[in-house]
């Protein structure tokens, strides 16, 4: 797979010679918070359509995310990460993907000069899988109806993309986060198509985890996570061992956080963590997260965690 940031890049690869896009793309575009069943589907019809014109496949993403731009921290939480939707995708086996910035100029593009420049110029697009409401420009004027006409003159098809329900509900990344927030890690897995995790690299924290009697790999988020709380998790290493443990996510008030973090402690683990990028499941949800009025009334709260995870882990063993 590979990687194209910016419409600068994107051109001057259109340009080249030998670009993977010379003789045009089939392309979608949204955001994949979550890369859930539904866009799952989406992705699967770029492939198919993408395999039956002998063409890549393209999905078009934007960072930060159109809402996150507009709306600042009053943006839903999000799903994943950049680099964990990038892998995400990988492992779907599309061939480009192409990360826009979405910033003041990027806001400024009319509905036709999106058509034109990233589309037509950029792309080359042969055929677009897009959603019948999906709306662009900075007059959002842009629409369904506009890509098929001006497709229609352009050499370009568009084609809706299918909705996908699970027990009657619509699969949406709103539905997810949802599901999420009220505790419901199973019905959201079966929305995702996996189990909810967050994927990330181990940094040196604060230390307070192992001054305390529970040592935690940190993992900083760039966005505030959709979980808030103390979970039951299993940890994948980077050399394929997976663990049980206990995470807290969010911004660990008793210590005065700011910056959203997971913290995840291992059962019966030795060794370091420090710079593996690691796979953390939530399988359970155990209390919120809450601010205590002192360390000693943290730590004795983790102990009890500790002992309530260990006694889930046991009746759930197998």
């Amino acid at each position: 797979m590979r990687l194209i940031r910016g419409l600068t890049n994107l051109k001057m690869l259109s340009r080249q010679v030998d670009s993977p896009l010379a003789e045009g793309c089939v392309a979608t575009i949204g955001n994949f918070d979550g890369v859930h069943l539904g866009h799952q589907t989406i992705i699967d019809q770029v492939k198919s359509k993408a395999e039956a014109l002998s063409l890549p496949s393209v999905v078009m993403v934007f960072e930060p995310q159109p809402r996150e731009f507009f709306q600042g921290m009053e943006a839903p939480p999000r799903l994943m990460g950049f680099r964990q939707k990038l892998e995400t995708l990988m492992a779907a086996d599309i061939d480009i993907v192409l990360c826009l910035k979405f910033d003041e100029t990027f806001r400024g593009y009319s509905a036709m000069g999106f058509i034109d420049d990233v589309l037509i110029d950029g792309l080359a697009v042969n055929h677009l899988v897009v959603g019948d409401d999906f709306r662009f420009g900075c007059d959002r004027s842009g629409d369904f109806a506009l890509l098929e006409n001006v497709g229609k003159t352009a050499g370009f098809s568009v084609e809706n993309t299918r909705t996908v329900t699970v027990a009657g509900e619509r699969v949406s990344s709103t539905s997810v986060r949802n599901l999420l927030q009220d505790n419901q890690l199973k019905k959201a897995a079966s929305l995702l198509g996996r189990p909810y995790r967050v994927r990330g690299r181990v940094v040196y924290g604060r230390q307070l985890g192992r001054r305390i009697g529970s040592p935690t790999a940190n993992i900083l988020l760039r966005h505030m996570p959709a979980l808030r709380g103390v979970y039951v998790v299993g940890v994948k290493l980077d050399d394929g061992t997976t663990h049980d443990g206990i995470a807290n996510i969010g911004l660990r008030p008793t210590v005065d956080g700011k910056q959203p973090a997971l913290e995840v402690h291992l059962f019966d683990f030795t060794g370091t963590l420090y710079g593996q990028r690691i796979d953390v499941v939530f399988r359970h949800g155990l209390r919120d997260e809450e601010k205590f009025e002192s360390i000693d009334a943290l730590k004795a709260q983790i102990a009890r965690d500790f002992d309530a995870a260990r006694a889930w882990l046991a009746e759930h063993s197998g």
